[in-house]
């Protein structure tokens, strides 16, 4: 069923290229647009996956890892290059907040109303905390040295979040060192699990899914810029800023593969991959996909920095905030699954009704 509904998505990628090409509207081009990177972004992550069992669990970490959010990092790409600073910062803000709070709420309430509780490993979950809570710090001191200083240049700031960055990417190769090689033992359980959904005696051609994830990238590449191209106008069609475009929208475009793993795995009682999934996914936006779009910014020329919004800033203060004392006893419920959904409901709301700030709208 799974299958059959991606390759029906599919059809959208010869619709939205149409449309474009024979400009009917920047409204279907931009709904079509999304609607063909869904399954884009899954055959990525079936492809990863099924490369990984080939190179091994170490080389497959790396990779899993490195193309986690290939589709997200892609789109703010676009996006960068196209001038739409604040849709990037948005973008990554909504990723860090969707998956803590609607995947793993989703993951926890689905799961939990089939199994009373369910339990994963307490340590990881605070050694993920204490990360997100590093990436909190990291955006938190560019824009608080903003609004605490008078007269402070763009260039100053892009130099400060630069040099934030590159300590957020050494950060994130030491949290791959110590979940792959040092303590790996810690991540066993869900090594185990990913093991266990996979066709066993059955050995994946490496060159054909190698050639699935090139096409794949191509593609998502190609209607990222219909997608982005078609933003504002199509947004402004809908009623809806950008900035409730690029926290709400977008991420649930570009993370919608990892959603539905995260959420069907919660759902056999494999919390451990479940929140490996969710919370993972938050880590690699914060500590990867964020510090490579300011080097980014830095390379194009683009203002691109982590001077965020205060509004945005508070939301994933929150989200990191009520994400990890709910995961810190290593145990679920599907009363805290809604808890996080209502967190992250509240925060629909809030980006909705937020009016049109600092060019973003």
């Amino acid at each position: 069923m799974k299958n059959i509904l991606l390759l029906v998505l599919l059809l959208f990628i010869p619709v939205s290229v149409t449309a474009h090409i024979l400009e009917w509207g920047d409204l279907i081009v931009f709904i079509t647009a999304g609607l063909a990177i869904l399954p884009l972004a899954a055959w990525m992550g079936t492809a990863t996956e099924e490369i990984a069992v080939v190179v091994g669990p170490s080389l497959g970490g790396l990779l899993n890892a490195t193309f986690g959010n290939a589709t997200e990092l892609i789109i703010a790409l676009v996006a960068l290059n196209a001038g739409l600073v604040d849709v990037v910062k948005a973008s990554i803000t909504g990723s860090i907040i969707s998956n803590l709070l609607l995947v793993m709420g989703f993951s926890m309430l689905l799961g939990g109303l089939r199994y009373k509780e369910q339990k994963f490993q307490s340590v990881v979950a605070r050694m993920n905390a204490s990360a997100m809570n590093l990436a909190v710090i990291a955006i938190l001191l560019p824009t608080a040295m903003n609004y605490t200083s008078v007269g402070i240049s763009e260039k100053v700031l892009q130099n400060l979040s630069l040099a934030v960055a590159v300590v957020l990417i050494l950060v994130y190769g030491l949290t791959l060192l110590f979940s792959m090689k040092t303590h790996a033992y810690l991540y066993d359980v869900g090594v185990a699990e990913i093991e266990e959904e996979e066709t066993p005696h059955t050995q994946p051609n490496i060159w054909l899914w190698s050639s699935v994830l090139l096409v794949c990238t191509l593609f998502v590449a190609l209607e990222s810029e219909l997608l982005v191209g078609s933003l504002e106008v199509a947004t402004a069609q809908l009623g809806l800023t950008s900035l409730f475009t690029g926290v709400i929208l977008v991420p649930i475009v570009g993370n919608a593969a990892e959603h539905a793993t995260a959420v069907t795995v919660a759902m056999k009682n494999k919390m451990d991959l479940s929140i490996s999934v969710a919370v993972g996914s938050s880590m690699q936006i914060a500590l990867f996909v964020a510090p490579v779009l300011v080097i980014a910014g830095w390379v194009l020329d683009k203002p691109m920095d982590l001077d965020f919004n205060p509004f945005e800033l508070v939301a994933v203060a929150v989200s990191v905030l009520i994400a990890n004392s709910i995961s810190s006893d290593g145990e679920s419920n599907w009363l805290e699954g809604v808890l996080l959904l209502a967190a992250y409901t509240v925060l629909g709301f809030a980006f909705y009704f937020h009016p049109v700030i600092d060019g973003i709208g």
